[in-house]
């Protein structure tokens, strides 16, 4: 799903019609997950997937009917019995999808997306929400908005009186991290269902070092969402075309390092220095920051003597406690690839807890 809203911002500046399909419930095993989308073209051509096979066949020609009329279907479908007779889809679930025209030309949908681009690449939290109740759409006219933590929304709003009761669930739905439907009261109508998606960028991990273990965690680390970012002080060693999967490679200097970056309550840090007096120098910043993660290499002996410096410095050991050392899940990890993968299950670990 990654790059869906580029091509949706991409399209819409073109002047193209699209219809957006997303997948708002699943029970039982399905090809993928609630809140998997693609993008259906005018031409027929697909952005994304939703499971193919006749599953995305069936999506294709309820997309004739959508770009016909304007308004969106929900399409339900059963990964069982007849409607997979004869296939090779066996997953046995069920899905419902929901699809949605994308109009061309239209300006408040593509400040919508550009915004939604905007949290994904440069960090914010925020929901995503539509309304899945098709007779409550308008020909012309989308029902969707991007409801940010500050209070900042984006996009079509259709449900004032529901934006405030949405805000006090903020916390809540952008913890658990996962899609979820939303059956909200309208004033005096029935119910409003609404899907809310949150909207999350992917996290920065801070890789301070660029020796072998850093050689191996930052492909990996760049596998399951983490945007990386390499930081050393010798040039041989801080090279763009060792690390392809890094998304900056920067030389500089260890020093007061931390004033050249942009580390915030959503970053990640990583310290796998040279030596003990460069990790000493970075761990030190790092604990003036807000990094949700930081995390030292080292042997415990290494880490007591660390410690033992920074408390003479004036740290104290309820700063101490943030730090990840011995860093790494214990899977008795030797070689550099196999610590790279203690670190980086670690790095997953803590950004599952929400």
């Amino acid at each position: 799903m990654k790059g869906i809203y580029e091509s949706l911002l991409s399209f819409s500046k073109k002047g193209r019609a699209s219809v957006l399909a997303t997948i708002i419930t699943q029970a039982g095993p399905s090809p993928r997950g609630i809140g998997t989308k693609c993008l259906i073209m005018d031409d027929g051509s697909i952005v994304g997937t939703v499971g193919g096979g006749i599953l995305e066949a069936r999506v294709r020609k309820e997309a004739g009917k959508v770009f016909e009329t304007g308004l969106p279907v929900r399409l339900h479908f059963s990964l069982k019995g007849r409607d997979v007779a004869q296939t090779d889809m066996l997953c046995g679930g069920d899905v419902e999808i929901f699809m949605e025209p994308v109009l061309p030309g239209d300006l408040t949908s593509i400040a919508l997306f550009e915004r939604l681009c905007h949290i994904e690449k440069r960090g914010g939290t925020g929901l995503l929400l539509t309304v899945i109740d098709p007779d409550r759409w308008e020909e012309g006219r989308s029902q969707k908005l991007v409801l940010e933590k500050d209070g900042r929304h984006t996009g079509h709003r259709s449900f004032p009186d529901l934006v405030d009761a949405l805000r006090l669930r903020m916390d809540s739905l952008l913890g658990s991290r996962q899609p979820v439907i939303l059956s909200l009261k309208g004033g005096s109508e029935k119910d409003m269902e609404i899907f809310a998606e949150p909207v999350l960028s992917n996290p920065v991990l801070f890789v301070f070092g660029a020796g072998h273990v850093s050689k191996q965690i930052v492909p990996l680390a760049n596998l399951v969402g983490f945007e990386v970012v390499v930081i050393d002080d010798r040039p041989d060693f801080a090279d763009s075309r060792e690390f392809p999967h890094a998304r900056e490679v920067h030389v500089l200097g260890f020093e007061e390092v931390m004033d050249r970056l942009s580390i915030d309550e959503s970053s990640y840090v990583v310290i796998v220095t040279r030596g003990h007096m460069h990790d000493k120098t970075v761990l030190a910043q790092a604990l003036r920051t807000e990094a949700r993660y930081v995390g030292m290499i080292g042997s415990r002996r290494k880490r007591e003597m660390i410690y033992e410096k920074l408390l003479e410095e004036g740290f104290s050991e309820s700063d101490l406690s943030r730090v990840y050392s011995p860093i790494g899940l214990d899977i008795g990890a030797e070689t550099p690839e196999e610590i790279a993968v203690s670190i980086v299950a670690e790095l997953v670990k803590v950004r599952a807890k929400g």
